[in-house]
């Protein structure tokens, strides 16, 4: 296949109704990307010289979508004339009028359709000389599909849309999975010719083979082994299948690559992710957009985890981690929630009921427990102790504290920024920390602790505890 002598279309013009959605419906995401996303990249890879995603319905929103990730693609837009023939037809006069190769048409609700499918599809057009080349798939329950009618031979005859069909057609389970591939020059031609005559009044793209077909032009319906590929999407429901079925596949892909994903029902993975050899998946696990986990790593049980890059042999346990990086043998977690611009080094930890954001935590240095580290640098080989806040915010403005290497902070400790702690220093339990420390000092709050004598007697007579303390008094 000479890949110069290759369009490909994409139906993106659909209002999607089912959907009940004030979202386009190929704008609805699956395993990290929108289905057109998905359909777009699969059209991409075929390394066609021209991918043209057809729009109308929103399509402010979906230009925009495809300009930003997918800038080389020809946006064509729909007139209000409907039907997939008439969009074909807006999307054949987006590209320059003297191509003559081959047309494949897709639709971009159909997530799953992959390059291998449409290859085969585009070799067997190719070979056989065919004026248009179609996949159909046998479905138990075709209700809703346009059927594939064939002669007595087996040969392609037409398709027939379910509210044209007679009740015979309509027990035909063989179905039209809406991909095809057409001659360039015959398309043109015969969607000229096409009309509008059926019960929904548009210009249907299927006429198109059926016109071949009684020109005495060759055309073959090819039938799928997996029905899965061409999986449509109108509703939510059909969308959650679909969704289901792909991260299987993608956790069953991951697995033959050398990843230990313990329950692949409660693990899912976005397309965009990447992981290493040895990487363990407990159940639970959500990686999502452009993740990527380095070998040796231990993500789980229960981990939401989105954009964030891990080093080699890493822990992350019940941690919702958005943004981040996380160093080479650190760990996280669990009940630890990581906002965007955590930086934790190599053997670092963030550890219990921990809140992280636009922090850089050095290597070796620890936030065991019960803190908020939020606008902070903090250097190597530091401690922070339990219950430990950084005060960044002032009521109009955020400003940043910075903790040198080797520091050594006591519980229960609270850091005004602006702040610097230099290197080596220390802060007592129950500071509150407002002007820098020199390195190698002791910052303290010096308060003596002030005992009023019997005020529990005084102040709550009659209470367990005065009680209490009476038995104690007595028992001296």
């Amino acid at each position: 296949m000479a890949e110069q002598h290759l369009a490909v279309v994409v139906l993106a013009a659909g209002e999607g109704t089912r959907m009940r959605s004030r979202k386009p419906k190929v704008m609805h995401e699956i395993a990290g990307l929108p289905l057109l996303g998905h359909a777009l990249v699969t059209a991409t890879q075929l390394g066609a010289s021209y991918v043209v995603p057809v729009v109308r319905h929103q399509k402010e929103l979906i230009s925009e979508y495809v300009s930003a990730f997918f800038p080389s693609a020809i946006i064509a837009e729909q007139d209000e004339l409907p039907g997939t023939g008439r969009a074909v037809e807006c999307a054949l006069e987006a590209i320059p009028a003297d191509f003559d190769g081959a047309v494949v048409v897709t639709s971009g609700d159909v997530p799953m359709l992959d390059v291998a499918t449409l290859e085969h599809l585009i070799d067997t057009h190719l070979e056989s000389g065919a004026a248009a080349t179609l996949l159909t798939a046998v479905l138990e329950d075709p209700h809703g599909y346009g059927r594939v009618i064939r002669n007595s031979a087996g040969a392609f005859l037409e398709i027939i849309e379910e509210l044209d069909a007679t009740d015979a057609q309509r027990k035909v389970n063989e179905v039209n999975a809406g991909v095809y591939v057409f001659d360039a020059k015959h398309l043109r031609d015969a969607l000229a010719s096409t009309g509008t005559h059926n019960a929904q009044g548009e210009k249907y793209l299927t006429y198109v083979a059926e016109a071949f077909v009684k020109s005495k032009q060759k055309v073959i319906a090819m039938q799928v082994t997996d029905n899965w590929v061409v999986a449509g999407i109108n509703d939510r429901r059909q969308l959650a299948e679909v969704a289901l079925e792909l991260n299987l596949r993608i956790c069953e892909a991951w697995q033959l690559a050398g990843v230990t994903i313990l329950d692949p029902a409660s693990t899912w993975i976005d397309v965009t992710v990447q992981l290493g050899e040895d990487v363990t998946l407990m159940p639970g696990t959500y990686l999502r957009g452009f993740t990527t986990i380095d070998e040796g790593s231990t993500i789980g049980p229960e981990v939401v985890m989105t954009d964030t890059q891990v080093g080699a042999g890493a822990s992350v346990i019940k941690a919702h981690v958005t943004g981040s990086r996380i160093g080479d043998g650190a760990s996280v977690g669990p009940f630890a929630y990581l906002r965007p611009g955590t930086d934790l080094g190599a053997d670092g930890k963030i550890g219990t009921f921990v809140e992280t954001k636009n922090a850089k935590i050095g290597a070796g240095s620890k936030v065991p427990h019960l803190s908020y580290v939020g606008d902070a640098e903090i250097g190597v080989g530091s401690n922070i102790g339990a219950g430990t806040i950084f005060a960044n915010y002032d009521g109009v403005d955020k400003h940043r504290s910075t903790v040198g290497s080797h520091v050594r902070t006591g519980a229960s400790n609270v850091f005004v920024a602006p702040i610097t702690i230099g290197d080596g220093a220390y802060t007592a339990a129950g500071t509150v920390v407002r002007r820098d420390v020199e390195p190698g000092a002791i910052a303290l709050n010096v308060s003596p602790q002030k005992n009023l004598a019997d005020w529990v007697l005084q102040k709550r007579p009659g209470s367990k505890s005065a009680e209490a303390a009476e038995t104690a008094q007595k028992a001296k």
